[in-house]
């Protein structure tokens, strides 16, 4: 008596079963993929959120900061012009009592013989319109300035003969004021 035993039912069942549990792993798989892309997608997700919200505090601060460097500027802007104002305002009153030494030296420096009819003043530069007896006269005058201390650099720019007769002449001539203190320091270098 031969037995014969049948394996082809259990083999189909144990493929089956094994079929299964591959299916069913693969599912688990699937599921367990899906739930870690969908975790580091949540991940990345919440990090490119928060970077954005950095981003977004980061432009308003520096939003805030542009603003005080505007500021700043229009201050400095403003500080500028009033140091300026106030460095007009003390040459002004240092300058006081130059004007009246100035036209005392004017008096001074005028020889016998010589009359100004126009004195103008642009900047450190006098020009002086006047009649002159004579040529000698007009010579001594540009000495006389030369010599001054309130004066410097007297040029001549032109003379006319007057038609009267006489031996007058009109002039004009440019001097540049200086001060005591700038010939001092010229003479000492």
């Amino acid at each position: 008596m031969t037995t014969t035993i049948n394996l082809l039912p259990w083999r189909e069942e144990r493929r089956k079963r094994q079929q299964q549990e591959f299916i069913v792993l693969l599912v688990m798989a699937a599921i367990l993929g899906a739930v870690l892309f969908l975790g580091w997608k949540s991940v990345v997700d919440q990090q490119i959120a928060d970077q954005r919200a950095r981003n977004s505090h980061i432009e308003s601060k520096a939003s805030e900061l542009d603003e005080k460097i505007k500021e700043i500027n229009e201050l400095k802007t403003r500080r500028d012009e009033l140091v300026a104002r106030m460095e007009v305002i003390q040459s002004l009153q240092g300058n006081r009592p130059t004007i009246v030494y100035v036209f005392d030296q004017l008096v001074r420096t005028l020889p016998d013989g010589v009359y100004y009819s126009k004195v103008t003043r642009k900047g450190d530069v006098y020009t002086i319109n006047g009649i002159a007896e004579s040529n000698n006269r007009i010579s001594r005058l540009m000495r006389n300035f030369d010599q001054s201390q309130w004066f410097k650099e007297a040029t001549l720019q032109n003379v006319t003969a007057l038609e009267d007769g006489s031996q007058a002449n009109s002039f004009t001539l440019n001097v540049k004021q200086s001060s005591p203190t700038s010939k001092n320091e010229e003479e000492e270098k």
